[in-house]
């Protein structure tokens, strides 16, 4: 089996969550390399992993590594920069979302990429979960006939901690809560249905005056709060809320939530990012209320069903899913996933939503 040397731009949590367990556990990719701000807290973070190389500099990781590809794993501000540079050495790039700040860089990105022809992937992870997988097999298969409309609520607390977060300074994250979250319902939501979007309104809201920068300097304070409202190519539309406002009293501080009504019934899927996530399902005419439509062992793949977080952990380290179907990818040749132009799709939506609310929630076409 061919070995693809991968380089890892960022040390947070996230990237010691998320890709450096199903890049180790792939027999097929090697951390050869990885790259943070911070030359201590890098080269620990490589020590505990065994990657043989650390960088604070990501132009002598590229020019010092015989890299085949990259995860990017920063803040938002610095996807674009080290994608074009990736890119221009033809390397294979998984970039966190959302893709850029704006729309005309997702753009460069996605051309560079298109140029390269490299395999890229956009780590929409709820995509991979096995309830929105059932979901979607559902639809697929005909279960609510033509989708008319989609109701969706992801609901977090985190928002509440008001001490500084880049998450929430427009210069660097782009957005606030309508990327960070708001990118994966996008996504979620176009999949599902498999439409376009076509208009967007949105509101938004600060409802939490958060500190300063480390520097003291001022910043532009993003939304900790969207409600958006999308219409498809279709005629159908949908109902996206994500807020990092919501105190919903569960263990980990988030839950999700949505319905997708069509001319022949109904699908729920509820996850509680505790020990729930199922899907329950309604047929037109049938009035014994909405029974549970158990999650069938395929999909389950062999992962954990005992709490949420056992399943996503299984999801990502021990299946072809996100990073691990990239790196598949990457061996076989084939795009697979959502890529670059899922990427760009959303980014488009994320731009025309930032465009709407500071208009007061006017439609905006995307």
């Amino acid at each position: 089996m061919k070995t693809v040397n991968v380089g890892v731009f960022g040390t947070s949590w996230w990237a010691d969550t998320m890709y450096l367990p199903p890049l180790d556990n792939h027999p097929g990719a090697k951390v050869a390399a990885v790259c943070g701000r911070n030359p201590a807290t890098t080269a620990a973070f490589a020590a505990t992993w065994n990657v043989p190389a650390s960088y604070t500099d990501a132009a002598a990781m590229f020019d010092g590594e015989d890299l085949d590809a990259v995860v990017i794993a920063t803040a938002n501000n610095s996807h674009h920069e080290l994608a074009i540079a990736a890119l221009k050495r033809g390397l294979h790039v998984l970039c966190e979302k959302p893709m850029a700040l704006n729309v005309e860089q997702a753009t460069e990105m996605y051309d560079a990429a298109e140029t390269a022809g490299v395999i890229t992937m956009m780590p929409f992870t709820y995509h991979w979960m096995p309830s929105n997988q059932w979901v979607k097999q559902l639809i697929t298969n005909g279960y609510i006939g033509r989708p008319l409309h989609i109701n969706a609520r992801y609901y977090t607390d985190f928002g509440f901690d008001d001490a500084y977060s880049w998450r929430f300074d427009r210069e660097i994250a782009g957005s606030g809560i309508i990327g960070d979250l708001g990118s994966h319902w996008i996504h979620l939501a176009r999949w599902l249905l498999d439409d376009t979007e076509t208009s967007i309104s949105a509101l938004t809201s600060n409802f939490v005056d958060r500190g300063s920068r480390p520097d003291g300097t001022v910043y532009d304070q993003t939304e900790d709060s969207v409600a958006m409202t999308i219409r498809y190519a279709s005629g159908a539309y949908g109902m996206l809320q994500t807020s990092a406002v919501c105190w919903e009293g569960t263990p980990f501080g988030q839950t999700h939530h949505y319905e997708v009504h069509g001319d022949k019934g109904t699908l729920y899927a509820t996850c509680d990012w505790d020990t729930v996530q199922k899907v329950e399902g309604l047929r037109r005419g049938d009035n014994a209320g909405r029974q549970e439509l158990p999650i069938p062992d395929e999909i389950w793949n062999g992962v954990r069903r005992d709490t949420v977080h056992n399943t996503y952990r299984d999801v990502f380290r021990t299946t072809s899913s996100m990073t691990r179907q990239w790196i598949d990818a990457i061996i076989d040749g084939n795009q697979s996933g959502p890529g670059f132009e899922e990427g760009l799709a959303v980014q488009r939506v994320l731009d025309a939503a930032v465009e709407s609310a500071a208009s007061g929630g006017s439609a905006v076409s995307v």
